[in-house]
């Protein structure tokens, strides 16, 4: 039987635990952002263009989706289009907050859509008056519901965007107070983050080896997570690199209760003790992005572009918000 995780550490043990079971879920073109909804036992995700570098207008548009995880496994369209949706995570209302990366004709940005309804609104599609790039991940603040996200330049790379008019930054935004500040401008591809179980560090990924058009995998450009202290609980400090991601780059970041760090690469998503040493790696080609799921949070659903991988671990993930 082909092997699914792989053990570098005696410690990853607690993280596959005794009751690991690896399993596909659905069969589906899943990609980016899926977000387990507990009340309704939901999982929303979305699907990609079949063709990304087709004039949008003519290609398959990104749609949101989602897996109602019933016997069946229904899977439901939410959203025809979504303005070229990517990551997503839930508020603290449990509304699906959405990365939308835009098009050459409509802004991109983060918005807001309450579960049952049709339509998301739009919370926040500029920068001092420019638009962003094309925004990517995004987590939520449990303790003042503040908004962190990721805006690289993929979307112009990819043919989508229009010329940047903003740098690859990583950004705050207070739906109270309508504040937005860029609180990290030293990545050339911001793309994943995470908070740490307490929220009291940051953890951002780089994945400009990869930069989105045609040119090769730069092994000279950053494929690393870096983690940062978070002071007054808005600025981030003390930025240091937490560990160099291979092979691939790394794209979608998660964290559990114990402070360990999930990643994933080319080959599936490694695991990190809160220190930086490899524990393990739960084998899946094809993986952009993951989440923790299911009634005690143990179980990872994982998008590799054409399933969703169903994964029962011990290890529990951090929250509902990360």
């Amino acid at each position: 039987m082909k092997p699914t995780f792989i053990s570098y550490h005696k410690n990853f043990s607690s993280v596959i635990g005794n009751q690991y079971n690896y399993q596909t879920l659905v069969e589906t073109n899943a990609h980016e952002g899926p977000v387990y909804f507990r009340e309704t036992n939901e999982l929303y995700y979305t699907a990609v263009p079949e063709s990304i570098n087709a004039p949008i207008e003519g290609s398959k548009k990104v749609s949101i989706q989602k897996v109602c995880l019933d016997e069946n496994n229904k899977i439901v369209t939410v959203q025809d289009f979504s303005n070229m949706a990517n990551g997503m995570t839930m508020d603290l209302d449990h509304n699906l907050l959405i990365c939308e990366q835009g098009t050459k004709t409509s802004k991109g940005g983060i918005s807001k859509l309450i579960i049952g309804e049709s339509t998301p609104k739009m919370l926040v599609d500029e920068w001092f008056g420019l638009p962003f790039n094309s925004t990517n991940d995004v987590v939520v603040k449990r303790d003042d519901g503040s908004i962190w996200f990721t805006d690289p330049a993929y979307g112009y790379a990819q043919g989508f965007r229009p010329t940047p008019l903003v740098g690859n930054y990583v950004y705050r935004f207070d739906p109270d107070t309508q504040q937005i500040d860029v609180v990290a401008d030293s990545f050339k591809r911001p793309n994943g983050l995470a908070f740490s179980p307490d929220q009291d560090k940051m953890y951002i990924n780089d994945s400009a080896a990869i930069q989105g058009d045609d040119s090769p995998y730069n092994v000279d450009m950053p494929h690393h997570i870096k983690v940062y202290d978070i002071m007054d609980g808005r600025f981030l400090c003390n930025e240091r690199l937490f560990t160099v991601v291979t092979p691939g780059i790394p794209d979608g970041l998660k964290t559990d209760t114990e402070g360990r760090v999930y990643s994933s690469c080319a080959t599936g998503i490694k695991v990190y003790s809160p220190k930086g040493v490899l524990l393990g790696e739960i084998l899946a080609d094809g993986v952009a992005n993951f989440c923790f799921g299911g009634p005690e949070n143990n179980i990872l659903y994982i998008c590799i572009d054409t399933a969703i991988l169903e994964v029962q671990i011990a290890a529990v993930g951090a929250g509902d918000y990360n």
